[in-house]
């Protein structure tokens, strides 16, 4: 057991103990091994993206300029917690400083309400490319798609500047452990020495929000898409748009489905572990898998990346 200095409660509001897996020291070698291969695998996936749409000018369309900012939130999302859980587990020091973890938590709730908003604004894209395509190019201008990006990350952010403060005002009697390896809302929640219905009734109402309301575009979307589809004669071309569309809500159901399942009850007494698994799944497997999910799926970005590595070879070879 690890044995933490609790003096008084002054140390309480100056650092918290992030706890995490620290009950099993084997298990945390193991995990830090899995976490840093899929770090590693999240940064190089994201940042080849927003390379190849940045450099591939066939890849300058709506699709891919929403790719690109999923991208680079999946970098911002993963960088708010993973570095700091990797030192965690590396170390037998668990503390974050109370400033740290309120940056913590404000970027997460921040930058994952900026998501679902975004992977609706993506579902909108796609029912225009298929529903509307005569219309495409008139309708998602390049302003409409930096106002729809400015949007999402202006709702995003302002959910986490009502969420963050009213979980961090919580009063906590002097704990500071908390039962997970980041600062997440429900864990804090959950070291409150007070009732909090009324707090938990407000994070429902402001996820039925962030989260349903997104999700319910989405679902709207893609009944109308499977409509179009359903109407395309040639093969080939229900093909490629089942393939468009299949990454979009691969990606879409690995990533609501943890959030509804975390946020939607955030004062359940369900398993701890479960729920830093499904925090850490959402937190890093869905950004290491999004990348993989497009690529693989999509002709364009792989043949954009055969030939960017078949220029740099060329170019190597002179």
């Amino acid at each position: 057991k690890h044995t933490y200095s609790t003096n008084n409660n002054k140390s309480s509001l100056e650092h918290f103990i992030l706890l995490g897996f620290s009950d099993r020291p084997r298990l945390e070698h193991i995990l830090f091994v899995i976490v840093l291969i899929f770090y590693l695998i999240t940064l190089v996936g994201n940042i080849t993206i927003i390379l190849v749409s940045q450099l591939e000018s066939r890849l300058h369309t709506p699709m891919y300029f929403f790719l690109t900012q999923l991208s680079f939130l999946d970098l911002c999302f993963t960088t708010s917690s993973i570095p700091q859980f990797l030192f965690n587990l590396g170390g037998s020091n668990k503390t974050i400083s109370y400033l740290g973890c309120v940056i913590q938590l404000f970027m997460f709730l921040g930058l994952g309400g900026i998501e679902c908003i975004l992977l609706a604004v993506m579902a909108y894209d796609r029912f225009i490319a298929i529903c509307k395509p005569l219309h495409y190019t008139v309708i998602m201008h390049r302003q409409l798609c930096v106002q729809l990006v400015a949007v999402s990350w202006g709702i995003g952010l302002l959910n986490s500047l009502v969420m963050s403060p009213m979980t961090m005002r919580l009063p906590r009697c002097g704990k500071h452990q908390v039962k997970h390896f980041l600062c997440e809302m429900p864990a804090l929640i959950k070291m409150a020495c007070v009732d909090t219905v009324a707090i938990e009734s407000t994070v429902f109402i402001l996820t039925v929000i962030i989260v349903l309301v997104p999700l319910s575009l989405i679902l709207i979307s893609y009944g109308y898409i499977t409509q179009t589809v359903l109407r395309i004669k040639s093969a080939a071309g229900r093909k490629k748009v089942f393939n468009t569309c299949g990454s979009h809500l691969t990606v879409v159901s690995l990533f609501y489905g943890n959030i509804i399942y975390i946020y939607m009850q955030p004062g359940n007494n369900s398993s701890q572990d479960q729920g830093k698994f499904l925090t850490l799944f959402y937190n890093l497997v869905t950004p290491m898998l999004n990348p993989l999910i497009y690529t693989l799926r999509n002709k364009e970005v792989k043949s954009a990346l055969k030939k960017l590595f078949w220029k740099k070879a060329g170019s190597g070879d002179k």
